[in-house]
């Protein structure tokens, strides 16, 4: 299988052949020839599967040959929503690369920027408006976005945005998009919520599902390691002192708690930078810029990075704090391991933690190893309910990072770096061939190719 077998226009195969991608994913094989069929979808694969150009790709080439129309200003011909500033400008940068033979303008819109440069934009014509609810909503409301035009509306992680609680401007804007329309729902998991939803405003939607709901990539090896938190920081440092030349992304729970952990991290003689909603959008995107390109190695980050981001080759996660809510842990972890490549997801985990443990373990449906480090035990056990499935006992007694190990089992490679990484290209999963594709809870996601906190307005 490749793209020319997809049924894609000349144009786009020039464009992906540039940027070295050559086998499209199952999500691509599925979804594109659908989205071409001028069906509605609703995909869902998880994250790092190349969800963006499977609906990215089939919708550039219906809207080049539809033509444009003979006179006015352009308006918005394809509408898509997304939950994040950084996923919108990473949304959006796809398209770009994909259109690079067509005429075709790409434009976004979101919050945590000034309204001027965006009305501007809108007003020269753009032919794909992405955008977040919010920010979207306040251009309705100042008449600088007209959707009476859209042909196509695409939902990006769908989940995320009724989870942040958009789902009233979801449905203010879908009032104001013509009846008439193809509508593409993608998201990593759909809940029973989420299908409901669909079937009020999509007609007779093809499902494409890839992979298992609430799955993760196989080649993600997940351990946890029990430690009060008092000591998080210590052993944190510890493991990333003895994984010195890797890049890691490490996760905490709140604003001000990654603010200060990068900080401890910096005063260890580790460079940190940390990324959250409280940031603005210039600085958020300045350290994304820097972590993808090699310049940063360590990135402590809210749940603001936890869905879309795209960073090339990133073979370790730790999660420093669990998230409240176990699907997150999927979002989290799924910025490693991307493309068949190895990734290793690494959580430190408080006595008081258990619960949230038993709830990540139960939804993937098994175990993740529990390893007590030497000089780290916590004062009392890791306890998990025998009866729940993917539970179990502290196993084996891992020394602290840099010193002997005992025997581990195949595959187990302790802090060590993960075993091959080679892939094929895929689009939207990664950068080219022999590399792979690198919110707080209501707030941004990430940036790149293809492929809690409260809500704020996009």
């Amino acid at each position: 299988m490749n793209f020319e077998t997809l049924g894609l226009a000349p144009a786009l195969l020039r464009a992906l052949a540039d940027a070295g991608y050559t086998v499209p994913t199952p999500i691509q094989t599925q979804a594109v020839p659908l989205v071409l069929a001028g069906e509605d979808v609703l995909g869902g694969a998880q994250t790092g599967t190349g969800k963006t150009a499977a609906f990215g790709l089939p919708l550039l080439q219906r809207l080049v040959e539809g033509g444009k129309p003979a006179t006015g200003p352009r308006k918005p011909r394809a509408l898509i929503l997304v939950p994040t500033r950084e996923l919108a400008v990473q949304v959006a940068d796809s398209l770009r690369g994909y259109s690079k033979y067509l005429r075709l303008n790409v434009t976004t819109i979101f919050g945590g920027a000034g309204m001027g440069p965006q009305v501007d934009n809108l007003r020269r014509g753009v032919d794909i408006l992405v955008a977040t609810p919010g920010r979207l909503i306040d251009h309705m409301q100042q008449g600088s976005a007209k959707l009476d035009a859209v042909e196509i509306l695409v939902l990006d992680e769908a989940d995320r945005m009724l989870d942040m609680g958009f789902l009233p401007a979801m449905k203010r804007i879908l009032s104001r998009v013509p009846t008439e329309r193809q509508t593409l729902l993608f998201s990593a998991t759909f809940e029973p919520r989420i299908k409901q939803l669909a079937l009020e405003f999509m007609r007779d939607p093809k499902q494409v599902q890839v992979a298992a709901q609430n799955t993760i990539a196989a080649t993600i090896q997940h351990r946890a390691h029990p430690v009060d938190g008092a000591r998080k920081r210590d052993l944190l440092i510890d493991i990333l002192t003895a994984r010195h030349t890797e890049q890691v992304l490490v996760f905490g729970k709140t604003k001000h708690g990654c603010n200060r952990l990068a900080e401890q991290l910096e005063s260890a003689g580790l460079p940190a930078l940390a990324i959250h909603g409280n940031k603005s959008q210039a600085a958020r995107q300045k350290a994304l810029n820097a972590f993808k390109s090699g310049k940063a190695r360590i990135l402590v980050a809210t749940d603001v990075a936890a869905r879309g981001l795209d960073i090339p080759n990133l073979p370790l996660v730790i999660n420093h704090d669990l998230p409240m809510v176990a699907e997150d842990y999927i979002h989290r972890i799924g910025r490693t391991g991307r493309n068949g490549a190895q990734g290793e997801a690494i959580s430190l985990v408080s006595p008081d933690e258990a619960p949230l443990l038993r709830q990540i373990q139960r939804l993937l449906k098994s175990d993740i190893a529990l390893e007590a480090i030497d000089g780290f035990e916590p004062s009392r056990p890791i306890r998990l309910d025998a009866n729940a499935p993917g539970s179990g006992a502290p196993r084996a007694q891992a020394p602290r990072p840099g010193g002997q190990r005992p025997p581990r089992k195949p595959g187990n490679r302790g802090h060590g770096k993960p075993a091959d990484r080679g892939a094929h290209a895929h689009a939207h999963t990664g950068q080219k061939p022999g590399k792979e594709r690198g919110q707080e809870r209501g707030q941004g996601r990430g940036q790149g190719r293809p492929g809690g906190q409260r809500a704020t307005r996009g």
